[in-house]
């Protein structure tokens, strides 16, 4: 795969389970949530285009080359997938276009961006409308996650490695905003929805939105969540969505779907 970083856990004979990450993220963010799961199910993870492993690339950033990628690494097999952020979006596009591929989708806190109630004040639109480069905007939006004192307390490598994210950035959210990426009555497969109890308010706004659009969708709430629950609470994530999700899409991952339980974890 030309440009796209992509690593696999677990037995390649167990059901493929397909992490797909958001925006000024990489698919180390899904690591600890990989790792709960490996012993279950085929677990692969990759850098989109532009982020991590994936940078440079030369784009395009929009949802059809996200579709492009995901599809590639799903390859000849089935899966599902689980979308947290804008991977959320990438999981239901590739889902409506390529339906044999996919047997499930399990998304969490995924913008909506498009929608002409979506707010203008989330850290997205904050960093898509600022005025220079595309780095500035990375810096910005990465300012607003993080905060100042801990974005300056960043190694300086590191802070020029999530700069020179910004353009993956801005060009997904744009087209975003720009483009309704999938449509509703053209997806069939199994939804599991969620958000954090702790989470932005349109964050739990648009997984409700969603679930009255998806009637046959489950909704859960990850109770003292945030954004960044597939990654702070990984163990109680695959509990809830991953089993939820593998029971919904039927064999062969509703047998697997026995995860192990680490009270110690969240």
């Amino acid at each position: 795969m030309t440009g796209i970083r992509v690593e696999e856990a677990g037995d390649v004979t167990h059901p493929l389970i397909v992490l797909v990450h958001g925006a000024m993220d990489r698919s180390a963010g899904m690591l600890r949530l990989s790792r709960r799961l490996d012993d279950n199910f085929r677990v692969t993870r990759y850098d989109r285009r532009g982020y991590g492993r994936s940078t440079p690339h030369a784009g395009p950033y929009d949802m059809a080359a996200q579709v492009a990628d995901l599809v590639e690494v799903i390859g000849t097999r089935q899966a599902v997938i689980v979308g947290h952020s804008y991977g959320g979006n990438i999981a239901l596009a590739t889902a409506m276009s390529y339906p044999q591929l996919v047997a499930g989708v399990a998304i969490f806190e995924t913008p909506l961006s498009w929608e002409p109630w979506w707010p203008g004040t989330t850290a997205g639109a904050a960093a898509r409308a600022i005025e220079g480069s595309a780095a500035d905007a990375a810096e910005r939006f990465m300012r607003r996650l993080v905060g100042d004192a801990a974005w300056e307390a960043l190694p300086t490598k590191t802070r020029e490695t999530r700069r020179a994210e910004g353009a993956a950035m801005v060009g997904e959210l744009r087209d975003l905003q720009a483009n309704e990426p999938w449509r509703a009555d053209r997806i069939r497969c199994p939804l599991v929805l969620g958000y954090g109890g702790k989470g932005a308010v349109h964050h739990t706004e648009a997984m409700r939105f969603l679930h009255a659009k998806f009637p046959e969708s489950q909704l859960f709430e990850l109770d003292n969540a945030r954004h960044d629950a597939p990654n702070s609470h990984s163990q109680r994530f695959a509990e809830i969505y991953v089993d939820a999700l593998a029971a919904a899409a039927g064999e062969p991952w509703a047998s697997a779907r026995r995860l192990p339980v680490n009270p110690a974890e969240p």
